[in-house]
């Protein structure tokens, strides 16, 4: 059995599920190859898995041609599947939903989509999400439908023990700058988080080639207005391998990863951190519910009640014995909820579609 993922560029949360999926796959024999379309800052994450980066319609018949798939899964992209049928692919055709933006943006997507899919795919995936799925329902009804939840590796990515480099919790963030990830939420809970907890440090990862020249202007304008510019440091394009060591450090500093997302299809980078023994605080962006509980495997907070918001951050810096306690949960719930080998047994499955 033979797989072959698409998708725009390596980058984000599809250039991890790519990898962690194709490691669970391949363990469970089936060998997995992944195409771009245009190179992305994900790309050197890659280790172990053929990988092709091409827009070119001849490079990729060949590709099909010469590789044979069982099948072929099309993420996001719902125009390349009378694409791939047009240059010659006959095999099984999934098209597989992840982020697509605030509920708004992945409704329109969706009135786009549909046509494309049922002429084209032969099954719809997406991750355990309820937004994605009430869309599906609306728009592509009586349809093959797949959903289970997306995979992790807690074995692999895990804590790493750093010697300590901050005497302040430190608070991290990960995502674009652009408006779903809510950068302007971000930057204004910790205005108010410090006027409660002043020591505080902020790391922000995210990749400035994917941000608009005007957003990336108005992050730094935001910054100064704020007064957070001496304690923010931005990391631009950290290879995945070494994120462990930040969210490890992060959890040790006391601090926590924080989400503001207004809508996710699933949120790896919160899944990482809780990996690594670093608490998690972040809003109810619908694909973090099947594993975020609050109070129990992290924290949910609502931005547009920002004194119930900051207490809860409160909460997370201060009581060491509920932090430890969801720390652990966090963890276990994560392990089993996302085991590679429930994972591979589900797609496996799913590749018997007629």
């Amino acid at each position: 059995m033979k797989v072959l993922f698409v998708y725009y560029l390596p980058s984000g949360g599809v250039e991890t599920l790519n990898r962690e999926r194709c490691l669970a796959l391949k363990e469970a024999g089936v060998s997995c190859e992944l195409l771009y379309m245009q190179q992305g800052s994900g790309y050197a994450n890659i280790r172990d898995i053929p990988v092709y980066v091409t827009n070119n319609d001849q490079e990729i018949k060949a590709l099909i041609e010469k590789n044979h798939y069982t099948l072929i899964m099309v993420c996001s992209d719902h125009l390349f599947l009378k694409r791939i049928r047009s240059l010659g692919y006959e095999g099984k055709l999934i098209y597989e939903i992840q982020g697509l933006g605030t509920m708004p943006e992945a409704e329109r997507w969706m009135q786009r989509a549909h046509r494309h899919v049922t002429t084209y795919a032969d099954a719809i995936f997406y991750p355990r999400t309820p937004h994605l799925a009430s869309l599906v329902e609306k728009y592509i009804p009586n349809f093959p439908v797949y959903s289970f939840h997306n995979c992790f590796d807690t074995n692999r990515f895990k804590y790493i023990n750093s010697p300590s480099i901050s005497s302040a919790p430190i608070i991290g963030w990960v995502g674009r700058l652009e408006s779903n990830k809510n950068w302007r939420g971000f930057l204004e809970y910790v205005f108010e988080l410090r006027k409660r907890q002043p020591n505080l440090v902020i790391w922000m990862f995210h990749d400035p080639t994917l941000a608009f020249t005007s957003e990336k202007e108005a992050f730094e304008t935001s910054c100064c207005e704020l007064g957070l510019n001496e304690i923010i440091t931005c990391y631009s394009n950290v290879p995945n391998i070494e994120m462990a060591k930040y969210f490890s450090m992060i959890g040790d500093s006391g601090g926590f990863l924080c989400s503001t997302s207004l809508v996710e299809g699933f949120g790896y980078a919160l899944v990482e951190a809780i990996s690594c023994h670093c608490p998690v605080v972040t809003t109810d962006s619908d694909g973090v519910r099947s594993f975020v509980l609050h109070n129990q495997s992290g924290k949910l907070i609502d931005l547009t009640n920002m004194i119930d918001a900051v207490t809860e951050g409160i909460d997370m810096l201060s009581n060491d014995v509920l932090r430890n306690l969801i720390k652990i949960q966090a963890k276990n719930h994560i392990t089993y909820l996302l085991n590679p080998e429930t994972y591979a047994t589900k797609f496996i499955e799913m590749m018997k579609i007629p």
